[in-house]
């Protein structure tokens, strides 16, 4: 088959690899029909490299139809239907029955620390292939990938993949009282998504800082007050107190993460370990890792005394140096982690209905096929074009 592989940082390839076959009695394949990518898969792009090896398949947001089903396999069958969540959990576990399936018991990669395995996503989770492939093994056949019917377009689906519960959690996390206020920090296409969502669920103002024209613009088109980064600076707090009574907002949601703007200290640091060999970068993420945490201390600042602060961006520094008097001072409440996927499909599907009011069908500002691939990493991560959120089509 053909998949998109991963070669060294900022290469990308669309190489032919061994088609993937059931390893268990409880295993799928998947035919993938469209497969996103994701914010985080420019990490693996530019930053990630050591926990990666050449010919890793990428990519954790797929779906498709069952091509094949193992023995024991009984809720699937060929030529179902499916999303595949990113992170894999097997559904009975202890920290799945807790609604927790980024850290499942039975898939935590012990060896290294982590939570759950996830698709497409290095060492530290698994190294499992990913989903920007023609196909894909699944395990946990029966509990993990979620049937959806047929005929409206993949586009209505394909985003329970990752965005929308990684929007919908960081929604959660965020804790916005009824009739509240919420600034998103970031608008691709989690922080955009999230703050649809933070409208839909009954916020009353929800304010979006980025600095990319496009996605300041298309955010602004569906009722969301936009600041930009590059108009107001190191004043951005000031500007939200200004809209909310001199507190700043109930909550934040940082959908930024660890490549934020505006950190050349922590960027230098991370284009240094880059150029290290791999034994060496490897431990000096896992022990001295830093993060450009702009975005992070942005938040702090606009959060009211008393808000809540929800990270959806992925952090991955082991010595990021944090504000904790001005976190305990405000008493800042802060919440984080990978998306439960499981645990928030119930909340989302009624939603992707023929009256789409999350506006599902549409998101995506680019479809490509999987060949050109290595181009749609590049203008992703070079925001060229106007690219928010691109489906590959194998």
């Amino acid at each position: 088959m053909r998949a998109l592989t991963w070669h060294g940082k900022r290469d990308v390839r669309v190489d032919t690899v061994q088609d993937p076959i059931l390893k268990e009695d409880s295993d799928i394949v998947v035919r993938i029909t469209s497969t996103g990518i994701c914010g985080s898969d420019l990490h693996l792009y530019e930053i990630m490299g050591p926990f990666l090896d050449p010919g890793d398949i990428l990519g954790h947001e797929p779906m498709g139809v069952v091509e094949e089903v193992g023995s024991s396999v009984t809720v699937l069958a060929a030529g179902d239907r499916v999303v595949i969540p990113f992170n894999i959990s097997c559904g009975h576990c202890y920290m799945c029955e807790q609604g927790l399936h980024s850290q499942c018991e039975t898939t935590q990669v012990r060896e290294r620390g982590t939570g759950a395995a996830l698709f497409g996503y290095t060492k530290l989770y698994g190294q499992v292939p990913g989903g920007q492939a023609e196909f894909l093994r699944v395990p946990f056949g029966d509990s993990l990938p979620i049937k959806v019917p047929d005929g409206p377009p993949d586009e209505r689906f394909v985003y329970l993949s990752d965005v929308l519960p990684t929007a919908w959690q960081a929604v959660e996390y965020a804790h916005i009282p009824p009739g509240g206020t919420v600034t998103v920090l970031g608008l691709g296409p989690v922080g955009e998504m999230a703050a649809r969502i933070a409208l839909h669920r009954g916020a009353s103002l929800v304010v979006g800082v980025d600095l990319v024209p496009a996605r300041l613009a298309r955010s602004k088109a569906h009722g969301i007050e936009v600041l930009d980064l590059r108009e107001h600076g190191k004043h951005v707090g000031d500007a939200i107190r200004a809209r909310t009574d001199g507190r700043g907002t109930d909550a934040v949601i940082d959908a930024v993460g660890m490549e934020a703007h505006g950190a050349p200290v922590a960027k230098a640091a991370q284009w240094v370990t880059g150029l290290l060999p791999d034994a060496v970068a490897e431990r000096l993420m896992e022990h001295a890792g830093v993060d450009r945490l702009s975005a992070l201390y942005t938040a702090i600042d606009v959060v009211r005394r008393g808000g809540t602060i929800s990270l959806a961006g992925v952090y991955g520094g082991m010595a990021d140096p944090l504000p904790l008097l001005t976190m305990f001072d405000k008493q800042i409440q802060l919440r984080m982690g990978q998306a439960n996927v499981k645990r928030w499909v119930d909340d989302i599907l009624p939603l992707l209905d023929d009256q789409d009011v999350l506006g599902v069908e549409g998101f995506a500002t680019h479809t490509m096929s999987l060949e050109d691939g290595p181009k749609a990493y590049e203008m992703f991560q070079q925001k060229q074009d106007g690219m928010i959120k691109t489906l590959l089509k194998p």
